[in-house]
């Protein structure tokens, strides 16, 4: 196999696996060969076990041969975010009280993927706790953006974002909050894909998807090509009967979508962050290749988007670190990293009484009335994932640079289905992405659309190494 091969989608893997066209172990073991040319540099894979990954896709190779399938995903290689278990592999979240802490079982998704017959390859580096956009902790180090080793490449899935980048996975399973899969996968030229939040189980995910972390947390998916999170999703989607978010929903299929029946709506400036000159041209570009393929297209701003920044922040703190704090001792973490240690401060210095709390609630229903009252009109929505390509490192936490993050917070405040592609370069060669969003449960729309935008205007920016 060569470079080249490790590039493609996992949904061709799968379908070259089953025609006997390549082996699983011949897939893995480029993978794992790919991962130890480039994770030295980057610092993405954190916990692998080589001989197990082949030993496991040597069975499958063998299943096959008896007539067997276990699934779509069959022989195929993926990596994970480390903050979701899996048996056998140390899940230390990136925090110092975890760092020999091995479960029992795994996490769902990490199971149904397996049952699926995928491989999995290792664990992927975050920042503590998944807390910022970058990928920095005392367990493991720091991961490097594989376009610029100057510059982080997104949190939380920052580790799974590089790896992906750089050829060492297909495909990746990860955890979104506040952009924690989109904007790793705007800043290293991937797609992402946060569903609608309520259709995958977050079972096995540290932090637990409880308390006020439920109603923001999505489990999803980052690849290169966004077909893959139509093969993966039918497999890890539905209730497991335990988490008790789940709804159960019948999931549309993309390639059933008309896309020339759709309304879009596109804006470049969220009024509180304004994007670089590049991001706006990559909106504009996209929204004008979809009213070439026949969808009505036009630049709106939804009312009140404005307010996403805010609201989210004011949740995340309101009490004031408390909780953080907790789930610190809770673990035995006795040392935070410094940015924990700078995100607890501006915590503190933002709690608020009861009452505020409960306004700041009325805040939220009333944030997600006006996005509802808005998506009467269309059907999908197109924007920037953040105002600005992948940050230096240690800049995240920066006042300013924080409320760039709101285009991607406002739709987990929604909950709404929203996909990344790249679509563009900055200045400097880094990439670009768009989002792509529709109404809650239409999560076929949102791949739809996002499927198309990869083909017509997509932009492959593959690291130099």
């Amino acid at each position: 196999m060569t470079v080249d091969d490790v590039f493609i989608s996992a949904t061709r893997m799968a379908a070259a696996i089953r025609a006997k066209e390549v082996s699983s172990e011949e897939l893995v073991q480029a993978h794992l060969e790919r991962i130890a040319e480039v994770n030295p540099r980057l610092n993405a894979v954190v916990q692998w076990d080589a001989e197990a990954a082949l030993r496991q896709a040597r069975r499958a190779d063998e299943l096959l041969s008896q007539g067997t399938l276990l699934g779509p995903l069959h022989g195929v290689p993926f990596t994970v975010k480390d903050a979701l278990d899996t048996a056998g592999l140390v899940a230390s979240a990136g925090t110092c009280g975890r760092r020999a802490y091995v479960p029992e079982e795994d996490a769902t998704v990490v199971a149904r993927l397996r049952s699926s017959g995928a491989i999995l390859l290792g664990k992927t580096n975050v920042p503590e706790l998944s807390l910022v956009y970058e990928c920095d902790n005392l367990v493991y180090g720091r991961t490097y953006n594989p376009h610029d080793l100057s510059r982080t490449p997104g949190g939380s899935c920052g580790g799974e974002a590089a790896i992906i980048a750089a050829g060492g996975s297909p495909l990746g399973l990860g955890s979104d909050a506040c952009g924690s899969i989109r904007v790793p996968a705007h800043y290293c030229g991937i797609a992402g894909y946060k569903p609608t939040n309520g259709l995958v189980p977050a079972t096995g995910h540290f932090p637990p998807a409880a308390g006020t972390l439920a109603p923001i947390l999505s489990v999803g998916l980052l690849a290169w090509h966004v077909e893959d999170f139509a093969t993966a999703l039918p497999v890890i989607a539905g209730g497991d009967g335990r988490d008790p978010s789940v709804v159960p929903v019948v999931i549309g299929r993309p390639e059933a979508v008309e896309l020339c029946r759709l309304r879009l709506a596109f804006f470049t400036d969220d009024g509180i962050s304004p994007p670089t000159a590049e991001t706006v041209q990559a909106v504009r570009r996209c929204a004008e290749a979809l009213a070439a393929a026949g969808l009505s297209v036009r630049e709106a701003v939804p009312e009140g988007i404005e307010l996403a920044f805010d609201i989210m922040n004011s949740y995340l703190s309101a009490d004031g670190g408390v909780s953080l704090e907790g789930l610190l001792d809770m673990v035995g973490t006795d040392t935070p990293h410094p940015l924990t240690k700078r995100l607890l401060e501006s915590m503190r210095a933002s709690a608020m009484t009861t009452v505020e709390f409960g306004g700041l609630m009325v805040s939220w229903h009333l944030f997600r009335s006006m996005m509802l009252s808005f998506m009467e009109q269309v059907d999908v929505l197109l924007c920037p994932v953040a105002a600005s390509p992948a940050l230096p490192h240690g800049a995240s936490l920066d006042a300013e640079r924080m409320r760039g993050f709101g285009y991607a917070m406002a739709f987990n405040l929604t909950g709404w289905p929203s996909v990344v592609v790249c679509a563009g370069r900055s200045e400097e060669g880094l990439p670009i992405g768009v989002q792509v969003v529709a109404r809650p449960w239409r999560d076929d729309v949102a791949l739809a659309v996002a499927g198309y935008l990869q083909q017509v205007c997509g932009v492959s920016v593959r690291p130099a190494f």
